[in-house]
């Protein structure tokens, strides 16, 4: 897939759908989309609401009109439109997820005809919203997760499956899965920093104002994302800069000419908000920047060059400092 193409994100509203399950994701992509614009960088997401009605009821009683018919997948046959495609399911009220009304049914039939095929047409689930994934057979074999209180209900809806509870989100390609409602929001930035790198990611989560997390049994989060959850604007300033040029010839001094304070002051906020030195921060950004530059086959000179170490010694001094273990030439 090319890496610029314009994705469509299909979000499927059925009767009641919970708004925060749909709402709260397609804000995180229209940021997206206004970041990079900002940056004159083109657009990455197309956003549409869909259904197996034109109009329907939200779960808050607003009345949404002008829905858009089921599409038709990039892959199917008889598609005119050949971008990505994103299906976005999300959840209902209530103890267990309707499916003998007739959108449901509708919704169904057009599930069953999907071939899902990674970075050609993927599944976003939100809350019980992969529970007619389930149905709809989408999920065999496939790791996923739900709301706590749907966990029962996916399994028996595709015994095949392995549900996973207690996680934010679990992300199985092409299916992406979240626990419901504001994890919705989580799993939406981490599709926007697999799509448009984590260094946009992580301006659209401080627009929004959301603290990242995951769930105790995912992987630590990219320090692109790390040591954000804080509303000091100038503290946001200067990792935003750092984000988008982590190779520059950064130094205590030039950070805290950025945020417009003495470097002793800028380490003090740093730590107080962030939790972590300015310089450390800034060796955490370049990491992982040399780490994905190996795992993509760069030696470690070429590594350390292209994340701003001034030698591969440098680099192997910060990988004994945050990494887990093994050596830069061998990542783990």
């Amino acid at each position: 897939m090319d890496h610029q193409a314009l994705i469509r994100v299909a979000f499927v509203l059925l009767p009641h759908s919970l708004a925060l399950d749909w709402a709260g994701p397609a804000e995180a992509l229209r940021i997206a989309n206004q970041v990079l614009r900002g940056k004159s960088q083109p657009e990455r997401f197309a956003l549409e609401f869909v259904g197996p009605d034109p109009q329907t009821m939200s779960s808050i009683g607003l009345q949404l009109t002008g829905l858009s018919p089921l599409p038709t997948p990039p892959n199917q046959r008889g598609a005119t439109d050949p971008r990505p495609l994103w299906v976005v399911l999300v959840g209902q009220p209530g103890q267990t997820m309707p499916t003998d009304t007739d959108a449901a049914r509708a919704l169904l039939h057009w599930l069953r005809g999907l071939r899902l095929v990674p970075q050609q047409l993927e599944l976003v689930t939100v809350c019980a919203g992969s529970v007619l994934a389930a149905h709809a057979g989408l999920l065999a074999r496939r790791h996923v997760t739900t709301h706590h209180q749907h966990l029962a209900e996916l399994q028996a809806a595709e015994p095949h499956c392995q549900v996973v509870a207690n996680r934010v989100f679990v992300e199985d390609a092409p299916v992406y899965s979240s626990a419901g409602v504001t994890t919705g929001i989580d799993l939406m930035l981490h599709r926007i920093a697999s799509t448009c790198g984590e260094a946009i990611a992580a301006q659209v989560a401080q627009t929004m104002v959301v603290a990242m997390r995951r769930g105790p049994q995912d992987p630590e989060l990219s320090p692109f994302l790390s040591y954000r959850n804080h509303l000091h604007p100038a503290l946001h300033r200067v990792q935003d800069a750092i984000a988008s040029q982590p190779a520059a010839p950064w130094n205590l001094a030039r950070m805290a000419e950025l945020a417009c304070t003495s470097p002793r002051h800028l380490t003090r906020i740093f730590m107080e908000h962030a939790g972590i030195a300015p310089l450390a921060y800034l060796r955490r950004i370049r990491l992982a920047l040399a780490q994905t530059a190996l795992q993509s086959g760069s030696k470690v000179n070429q590594a350390a060059a292209l994340a701003g170490f001034s030698s591969d010694t440098q680099l192997r001094r910060a990988w004994h400092q945050f990494a887990s273990g093994g050596l830069p030439s061998k990542p783990q």
